[in-house]
């Protein structure tokens, strides 16, 4: 999608979607546009009004794509008040409709992008980041072949005592599961209602939802989706896994939740990126072994170490991202790289040569999907093009061999706005606008006097 245009019509896929709908004259529409937080905001409208959309568009305010996690519009990136908040023409992604089988009575959802008022898309909409990332690669004749690892936590809709979140209850015994099992079969069959209606609309969404496994901690999960050779769509995919996740654990009466780390002294949740790259030919450029990697993969990832200072704030946006960085807890507290090493930045998992690729594992589960495969993609391209040296992969425990960096919100974020490669390769826009938003979100979170602060300080100081 490299021009916006106005079709006069549904496109044959999304008409047979909406043909294929019990009762679609009673039927609603979601119109999705997701934020720079990855949040899907946009309209409810009649199906009747599908043909009015695809033909015209729908107004949004451009404000929207940078508005703070609270919800509210940031001024500082200069898209409120300073122009009038100005509506944008959005146009549907073709090929984006889907059923909603969720919905308790015939709903679809629509996908959208943002026009920038001149002719061509928003350059600063996340999804449109990594359009033009993906664009660096086609000039080359290079197809990124990616694939969203999305880790999870099932909670109770109920909070407990002290108003913090807790595990759901057994089905079994009526308990709550207070165990760490990782790879559990029985986590996954105790939670087995959850995990077939979560894949049961994945495949009504067409959402390539493959593996599920119970991760380190009571109620953590996480499910993967099929690598694709389309970067967009892998995420698109991942965008709408995430609603999947949630609206079905609402049905049922719990909470699923993407924060990067929602309980203390227990595992995060990530965001992990599988990526290979192959030729005009289809071959992976990456294919090698441990004992002789292809250059291509090692100056990928000497890219990926270079502008991880750079990306930082794009694979941890928030303030609760940076509480996941802890020691001995499978999160990357440095740049290494390894070969079948879990305690690395830059994982390259046990596979066939023909199959080798790089997961990416820093980015909290938090993160948006578009902007971490931007930031991946780029970094690996930047690395390949400049031909930067990683140094040697590392063996056994990378949290001995290297000293421990602990990253912080504010310092990535004067990082991000002042980077020379978040400009060259996302654009000045996107760079104002996204570290504005952040900037904005950080002031206002410690504004904020937390509990903590009473029971450490108002009786003791």
């Amino acid at each position: 999608m490299n021009h916006p245009s106005a079709p006069s019509a549904l496109p044959p896929e999304d008409l047979a979607t909406v043909h294929a709908l019990a009762g679609p004259e009673d039927a609603h529409v979601d119109l999705l546009l997701p934020d720079c937080n990855g949040v899907l905001r946009g309209k409810r409208v009649s199906a009747g009004s599908l043909e009015k959309v695809y033909a015209e568009g729908v107004c949004l305010p451009m404000s929207l794509v940078a508005a703070d996690i609270t919800g509210n519009t940031v001024e500082e990136t200069g898209l409120g008040y300073d122009i009038g908040d100005e509506d944008r023409i959005c146009r549907p992604i073709p090929g984006s409709l889907r059923p909603v089988p969720w919905s308790p009575r015939p709903a679809l959802q629509l996908l959208l992008a943002m026009e920038d008022g001149a002719g061509g898309w928003f350059d600063a909409h996340p999804r449109r980041v990594l359009e033009r990332v993906v664009d660096r690669y086609r000039e080359l004749g290079l197809v990124p072949v990616v694939a969203v690892e999305l880790e999870f936590y099932l909670f109770d809709r109920l909070a407990d005592s002290d108003g913090r979140p807790q595990p759901t209850l057994n089905a079994s015994d009526g308990a709550r599961n207070a165990s760490t099992q990782v790879y559990s079969i029985d986590d996954l069959d105790e939670n087995a209602g959850f995990i077939d209606a979560v894949a049961r609309a994945c495949r009504a969404q067409r959402i390539p939802a493959d593996t599920a496994v119970a991760e380190y901690a009571p109620g953590q999960f996480e499910i993967n989706l099929k690598h694709r050779a389309d970067a967009v769509a892998a995420c698109d995919d991942a965008v709408l896994l995430k609603r999947v996740i949630k609206a079905i654990a609402q049905q049922q009466g719990a909470l699923a939740s993407f924060m990067a780390k929602p309980l203390a002294g227990q595992a995060g949740s990530g965001l992990h990126l599988h990526v290979s790259l192959l030729d005009t030919q289809g071959r992976n450029l990456f294919a090698g072994t441990p004992q002789a990697p292809a250059d291509a993969l090692r100056h990928a990832v000497g890219g990926l170490q270079a502008s991880a200072r750079d990306n930082l704030l794009l694979f941890a946006p928030h303030a609760n991202s940076y509480r996941r960085f802890v020691a001995n807890a499978f999160v990357p507290l440095n740049d290494s790289w390894g070969f079948n090493n879990r305690t690395v930045a830059m994982r390259i998992p046990h596979s066939d040569p023909a199959n080798t690729r790089i997961e990416h594992r820093i980015a909290g589960a938090d993160a948006n999907p578009y902007l971490v495969a931007a930031a991946v993609l780029a970094g690996m391209l930047d690395g390949i093009e400049r031909r930067l040296d990683p140094g040697a992969p590392v063996t056994g425990n990378a949290y001995e061999q290297f000293p421990l960096q602990i990253p912080h919100w504010r310092q990535a974020i004067d990082d991000f706005l002042g980077s020379a490669f978040a400009a060259r390769w996302y654009g000045e826009s996107f760079r104002h606008i996204y570290g504005e938003q952040k900037r904005k979100e950080m002031l206002d979170f410690h504004a904020q006097v937390p509990d903590l602060d009473y029971a450490w300080y108002l009786r003791t100081v």
